[in-house]
């Protein structure tokens, strides 16, 4: 495959107008997540622009999907009635067009959700979001992390991200301390963000769904997922300059993802 990096100007004009769209339309966003980090990711979504729907039963899940702007689909929680909504929502929206967005929580090690994720990836997500871990545990090359932790580097993950992307002719996000955005075509790499993202519950699993906001109003999903790890790690940035910690960080976050610019993400992009 021929695999080339983005400019940083070509990253940074998309992002500041991906923002200003979902703000303008206000995407909604089904969730089907994970307990822990419900209420987060529904606060970050209204945040950043978006509108969210936690609609996680299966009788309700299918048709709301291809209502539906985009979807997220965690597996940090899969109980089996919210296993049966994820794989009809993700057929539903598949067959409705609508971009879907797979988070391989923990796979590898953890028969359920491993099985899941793999039933899950055959049916051809819109972009999957993992730490390298998952990535390389979904394409069959690794064993997962320690839990939610990843035990391999974004740079181990490379190869298995393109591949990955290449099957489900998507985009795969691989989440650490340099995120890799890639297509299998295209990449980009994000040294934006800041640790106390790993601190507090659901700062990575809420990326999904902004993810998902921003691949409802672009259909360019490279460029939707990429804008939308910018602004997501930019406003991370943002919120650490002014919190104190891990607690005072997470209020600080969602103001700053309702309040971050084109300016902002000019002024702080470490694109490569």
């Amino acid at each position: 495959m021929t695999d080339f990096a983005v400019p940083e100007n070509t990253v940074v004009t998309a992002t500041a107008e991906l923002l200003t769209r979902v703000r303008r339309q206000t995407p909604l966003v089904q969730c089907i997540t994970n307990d822990v980090v419900v209420n987060f990711t529904a606060n970050v979504l209204l945040a950043v622009g978006a509108a969210p729907a936690m609609v996680d039963i299966p009788e309700e899940s299918g048709g709301f999907a291809q209502a539906a702007g985009g979807v997220l689909i965690n597996l940090g929680t899969p109980h089996a009635e919210r296993r049966a909504a994820m794989e009809v929502a993700a057929v539903s929206a598949q067959q409705a067009g609508t971009p879907w967005v797979l988070d391989p929580v923990a796979i590898g090690a953890l028969p359920v959700r491993t099985e899941l994720a793999h039933r899950l990836y055959d049916v051809g997500p819109t972009i999957v979001r993992g730490n390298a871990s998952e990535i390389l545990a979904l394409a069959g090359a690794g064993a997962g992390g320690r839990g939610v932790d990843a035990t391999s580097t974004v740079g181990d993950a490379v190869r298995a991200a393109g591949e990955i992307a290449q099957k489900t002719g998507g985009v795969v996000a691989v989440s650490g301390p340099v995120d890799l955005i890639t297509d299998g075509r295209r990449s980009v790499r994000l040294a934006n963000g800041h640790v106390w993202l790993t601190r507090v519950t659901g700062g990575g699993c809420a990326l999904g769904a902004v993810m998902a906001a921003f691949a409802a109003v672009e259909s360019d999903t490279f460029a939707a997922t990429t804008a939308a790890v910018l602004v997501y790690t930019v406003a991370a940035e943002q919120a650490a300059a002014v919190a104190g910690g891990p607690g005072s960080f997470a209020v600080a976050f969602l103001d700053a993802l309702a309040s971050v610019t084109g300016d902002d993400v000019e002024r702080r992009a470490r694109v490569s």
